[in-house]
């Protein structure tokens, strides 16, 4: 049976990094041995403030990539800024940011939305296009997708990483802002074939909200998860990968490890400010205790450790890491840490099933309600309250307490994890892509 074509339009995509990336990545690694060839669409190689070179070496060759370059808000600072790679001022960004939500919607990469429906479309006019697949954030490529659907009367599927951005991460800046973004996401919903969403939270949201009428079987819930065996990707990768490192110490360390964005998340703060009570309370554990906090992070943070006295020698910053780096780090961790955004109960870090696939013992920073919490809970992990320090002291203290007089804790994965592997999640969205163009027929 020959293969069908599915176009992707996304704005993340290899190069670009960050946890919105290996979604994507995953279904187009993984689709073409479910039967899709992979069209994509994205950005271009310099449009986000994090990149990771080595990722685009899972790309499989076979994949026609089209790169829309520029046309954000984000792409425009980019290049009248010199920040450090994967390190960036809230002080300049967040205005930039708050100003775009009131001139540009539904966010600020609509106008690389409209330049990439526009390549998408001459791409489709060329034929053998079976059905599109649009990813957010940001929620503009649906906005595009369903341009494209108006014109071109294709199967369409809109994948939600995370909900709507602007009703749900921030608040419109007024009544009419709000009316406006509601009714964006109204009719991407009451038009898309299917709606994937990464949450039985959002799902659950759906189906029982008032802003969209939505019939349930519309709705497919496909979870994040994480990509099994080596990390290095796949053997038909268009580049080699560096292999993966982590610094070595002379002196035996308990290393706490973060790996993941640290923008707009409080509870990096609480971290840091839990650490030091710990030191305060136990100064000899300034010599064996260490943490590295890895991935794109705001100043502010790296310039709080410094007031905490963390830095240099306790806390590290290393900027963003190569993927396979960050799982390797991940392994070799005593204690991994997990934050998120507070008050996205929908949400369910990508980086979540990395640290339960690693094994290694977790902390998470997440209300005890919230779906990412039983998921962690169900892996093991000990649960504290967002902006609880001492809760976060205590269990930090006690872990290198035990750490110092039983050494390394053993590696605990549990084998339901498997069903989180990307390459079975894309198996399932094959199918999903299937049944919209059998039922268009």
């Amino acid at each position: 049976m020959p293969k069908r074509r599915v176009l992707v339009l996304c704005y993340f995509f290899p190069p670009l990094a960050g946890g919105g990336v290996h979604r994507v990545l995953s279904f187009v690694r993984h689709l073409p041995e479910n039967g899709w060839d992979c069209t994509v669409v994205c950005a271009g190689e310099g449009d986000y403030w994090v990149v990771d070179e080595s990722l685009a070496a899972r790309i499989p060759r076979e994949t026609e990539v089209i790169r829309v370059a520029g046309g954000s808000a984000l792409s425009a600072l980019l290049r009248v800024t010199r920040a450090a790679p994967g390190r960036r001022s809230g002080r300049g960004f967040g205005p930039l940011r708050r100003l775009s939500d009131w001139w540009l919607l539904p966010d600020s990469y609509i106008g690389w939305a409209k330049r990439a429906a526009a390549a998408a479309g001459r791409r489709i006019a060329r034929g053998g296009i079976d059905v599109v697949l649009s990813s957010s954030p940001p929620d503009s490529v649906h906005v595009a997708a369903r341009a494209i659907q108006r014109r071109h009367a294709l199967p369409w599927v809109a994948d939600f990483r995370d909900p709507w951005i602007g009703l749900t991460f921030r608040s419109p800046p007024s009544a009419w802002h709000r009316a406006r973004q509601e009714a964006l996401e109204r009719d991407v919903l009451e038009h898309a074939d299917r709606v994937i969403v990464a949450s039985r939270a959002h799902e659950r949201a759906l189906r029982e909200g008032t802003r969209v009428r939505i019939e349930a079987a519309r709705i497919e819930h496909l979870p994040n998860g994480f990509e099994a065996g080596p990390a290095a990707g796949p053997t038909h990768s268009r580049a080699p990968e560096s292999a993966p490192a982590v610094p070595s110490e002379a002196a035996p360390r308990f290393l706490i490890a973060y790996t993941g964005t640290m923008s707009q998340m409080p509870d990096t703060d609480v971290f840091l400010e839990a650490l030091h009570e710990v030191l305060k309370r136990q100064p000899a554990a300034r010599r064996s205790l260490r943490a590295r906090l890895a991935g794109p992070y705001e100043s502010w943070y790296a310039d709080r450790a410094v007031a905490l006295g963390l830095t240099p020698g306790i806390v590290e910053f290393p900027g963003p890491l190569s993927h396979g780096e960050s799982r390797a780090l991940q392994r070799a961790a005593d204690l991994l840490v997990l934050w998120k955004p507070r008050g996205i109960p929908t949400m369910v870090p990508g980086k979540l099933y990395e640290y339960l696939d690693s094994g290694r013992p977790i902390l998470a920073v997440l209300e005890a309600e919230e779906e990412a919490a039983a998921l962690a809970g169900r892996g093991g992990a000990v649960i504290t309250p967002p902006g609880n320090r001492e809760a976060l002291s205590a269990e930090i203290e006690r872990r290198w307490r035990a750490w110092q007089s039983g050494g390394r804790e053993a590696d605990t994965r549990r084998d339901w994890l498997d069903e989180y592997r990307r390459d079975r999640q894309s198996a399932r969205l094959a199918q999903a892509l299937a049944r919209v163009v059998e039922a268009r027929r």
